[in-house]
């Protein structure tokens, strides 16, 4: 942690005050009246949320092409018990709240992946990895490789918006060219599948997931939608 790092550096002579003396909380958010406790200026909790505001849960944006991935994902997981979908760091993120919930874990950058193919080298079945577009360039083709060079029996699912969406819109290192990263990686290229994610298209969708899940190696699938919020701001 930050803390051990700067008593590192300045020795015992120096106070070092956070999370690991508890002036500051070890879980949840910080918030005015934490840091001002910790900083002596104040002994009691003065700041209250306000009576007339609903707590709301951060929710993926309305028409989002996440969702209709979601959906058809928890409709297919739902046929298999000891299925485990494993999550990513990304917009899509959100998939772990309600209403979906689809995520079992998330715990970094490229670890969808990784996990998956762990849990399915234990023996997990389905396995299956829900990653973001900009995020498998950064990094999930190191875990993708490896799954292939083991043939690990694991669905992947590259939830491709075309932009990195989460940390406002910047284009992304792979755009367009997720196909061609995954053959070059060495998926088979009969299950490297892009679809669109849209309402209309949920059944379809539905069929392959179920398809690829029971393909006995590594598979691919590609929603490609675009993020509404970078729609809006070139219409504009």
């Amino acid at each position: 942690m930050v803390e051990e790092e700067i008593k590192g550096i300045l020795g015992a002579a120096y106070p070092i005050k956070g999370r690991l003396t508890s002036d500051l909380p070890r879980t949840g958010e910080l918030n005015p009246d934490c840091v001002a406790k910790a900083l002596g200026i104040s002994s009691e909790c003065s700041f209250q949320e306000a009576e007339n505001v609903v707590p709301r849960r951060p929710q993926l944006c309305p028409g989002c092409g996440h969702r209709d991935v979601y959906q058809a994902l928890n409709e297919v997981v739902a046929e298999y018990p000891e299925a485990r979908v494993f999550g990513d760091i990304g917009c899509y993120t959100l998939g772990a709240l309600p209403p979906f919930q689809t995520l079992s874990s998330c715990i970094d950058m490229g670890a969808s992946i990784t996990m998956a193919k762990g849990a399915a080298d234990a023996g997990l079945f389905p396995a299956i990895a829900v990653i973001g577009d900009s995020t498998f360039t950064h990094s999930g083709m190191t875990g993708l490789l490896d799954a292939v060079n083991e043939n690990s029996n694991i669905t992947v699912i590259i939830s491709d918006n075309l932009t990195t969406a989460m940390t406002g819109g910047q284009d992304s290192a792979g755009t367009n060219k997720f196909e061609s990263i995954c053959l070059g990686l060495g998926v088979n290229p009969d299950h490297v599948k892009v679809v669109t994610p849209i309402p209309a298209n949920i059944p379809a969708i539905k069929e392959l997931i179920r398809e690829e899940i029971n393909y006995p190696g590594v598979s691919v699938i590609i929603p490609r939608r675009e993020c509404m919020q970078t729609i809006k701001r070139k219409k504009k």
